[in-house]
C-alpha cells in the first residue's frame, strides 16, 4: 500500500511504514502523481469527512492517539498494521488508530 503521513505527525512514521514493506511519504516529501491505492495518515478530522462520504476514493488512517512520543506512536502502528492493511483490503475507507 501507499501511505501519506500528514504534517502534524512525525516523518519517522513514514520511515516505519516503509520498514514494514510499504511505500510511505511524509507530506514534506510529496509530489503526488497517480495514487489509486493511496492512504492518508492523519490526525485531522477534515480527512475523515472526505473519506467517509459514499463512494469516496480517499482512504484514511485516522490517528486518534493524543499527543505522545514518537516511539509510542510507532508501537501502536506496529501492533495494528496487519489489521489496518486487512481492513483496507476488505474495502474499508477509514481505519482508526487509538
Amino acid at each position: 500500500m501507499k501511505f501519506v503521513v500528514d504534517h502534524q505527525l512525525p516523518p519517522a512514521l513514514a520511515r516505519f511504514l516503509e520498514s514494514q514493506g510499504h511505500s510511505a511519504y511524509h507530506v514534506r516529501e510529496l509530489g503526488l502523481k497517480e495514487a489509486d491505492d493511496l492512504v492518508v495518515v492523519s490526525k485531522d478530522e477534515d480527512f475523515f469527512f472526505f473519506a467517509s462520504v459514499p463512494n469516496a476514493a480517499a482512504k484514511l488512517i485516522w490517528v486518534r492517539v493524543g499527543n505522545c512520543r514518537t516511539h509510542f506512536l510507532l508501537e501502536k502502528f506496529r501492533i495494528r498494521l496487519p489489521q489496518i492493511i486487512a481492513s483496507f483490503e476488505a474495502r474499508s475507507h477509514v481505519v482508526e488508530v487509538r
